[in-house]
């Protein structure tokens, strides 16, 4: 029994979970994160989740995905998967902060039970763990697409789905495949979870967008009307998902961080953060703490920028185009800040931590020079490597 639900029988998680009999875990492993994370059996994970949630700490769903793990050759001895679904659990008062449950699903049948009942932000993520690697949810209420659109043909994140264009031959579009696109774009209330009819009266529904002048950015919103009030508004999410995940897999570490400004335009570093902290926390490296303050400062510069073209497209809304201009000159002054700063040169492993060395020397390369680096003092000395 692992620490975690030795735990247990002191009410850290309830009694519920540390009363789970012997056949429920498959194993636990040792993540590079610290997270306490255990493998489930398919048929044991909702009785596990159950016993989780009503243990009173662990309520919070934090995320549900799925690894295709086909092409993995490492598995240090874990059970055999080809996609493995993640359910991320999250404390907000316990002295376990956080568990994670994995479970094991062959490309035969990438079946398992829904918990959308359990935890109502389920629906969504196990719509977009269906949509983009093909794993079945059974029971969900409503099971669709919900990145891609509903003609896509395939999983996108599975390993073998294609990345590029230049992969797949010569776009087409005949007659026919005109008509399927047009049929698919017809409005089917249903098909979105919304009734016709309430029991005095027939909805009517309007097209918030894609493309709106109040809404900055391609985003569709189906709104329920009765008369003149909206009794359900439904987000079509999938327009702004530009595929970052997949990009990912034909870059390298280093190369791939550029991609991650671009999920946020205005947001800049602070997107930087996550991947840089993330790669560094596998790699084993500690970054310097000059590098930690340098980051900390050119995020806290663009969250100020953030929040300034936020504010200055809202009051724009809102009918006043003066104060957008004012705001613009204040967000020109942190941009020209942050580019003397030499931002990136900052944020990226190669020059802010040792991560680019010792990338090179595991692809072999003898020796890596920083000269080019803009920021070279938040390196530590550099030695020849063989």
């Amino acid at each position: 029994m692992s620490e975690v639900f030795e735990k247990t029988r002191s009410g850290v998680m309830g009694a519920a979970v540390a009363a789970f009999p012997p056949h429920m875990i498959i194993m636990e492993e040792s993540t590079r994160d610290g997270v306490p994370t255990f493998w489930v059996s398919r048929g044991q994970i909702r009785a596990v989740l159950q016993a989780v949630k009503s243990g009173g700490t662990l309520r919070m769903l934090l995320d549900l995905t799925c690894v295709d793990e086909r092409q993995r050759i490492h598995r240090d001895g874990l059970p055999a998967s080809d996609f493995t679904v993640v359910y991320h659990i999250q404390s907000f008062n316990g002295p376990i902060d956080e568990v994670r449950f994995k479970v094991p699903l062959s490309v035969d049948d990438p079946n398992i039970g829904t918990i959308s009942d359990i935890w109502p932000n389920a629906n969504w993520l196990e719509r977009e763990a269906w949509d983009l690697f093909g794993v079945v949810f059974e029971g969900h209420p409503h099971l669709s697409r919900i990145l891609t659109p509903p003609t896509w043909v395939g999983h996108p994140l599975r390993k073998d789905h294609y990345a590029r264009a230049t992969e797949r031959p010569p776009y087409t579009l005949s007659e026919d495949q005109v008509f399927h696109e047009q049929e698919a774009l017809k409005f089917d209330p249903e098909s979105w979870g919304m009734k016709r009819h309430s029991d005095n009266s027939d909805f009517m529904f309007l097209n918030l967008g894609p493309n709106h002048p109040s809404v900055h950015g391609v985003f569709r919103v189906v709104l329920q009307l009765e008369g003149e009030f909206i009794v359900d508004a439904v987000p079509d999410i999938g327009f702004h998902h530009r595929g970052a995940e997949k990009m990912a897999e034909r870059q390298t570490w280093h190369s791939y961080i550029p991609y991650t400004d671009r999920i946020d335009y205005v947001g800049g570093v602070m997107n930087n953060f996550p991947y840089v902290m993330g790669v560094e926390k596998l790699a084993g490296i500690t970054v310097p703490p000059r590098a930690q303050l340098i980051r900390i400062m050119l995020a806290e510069f663009f969250r100020i920028s953030s929040h300034l073209v936020f504010y200055g497209t809202m009051v724009q809304d809102l009918g006043q185009l003066s104060p957008v201009f004012y705001i613009f000159t204040d967000r020109e002054r942190v941009s020209r800040s942050s580019k003397r700063s030499a931002a990136s040169a900052c944020i990226r492993p190669s020059s802010a931590s040792v991560a680019w060395r010792w990338i090179c020397r595991r692809a072999g390369m003898a020796r890596f020079e920083p000269s080019s680096i803009i920021c070279p003092s938040v390196w530590t000395s550099t030695t020849n490597s063989s």
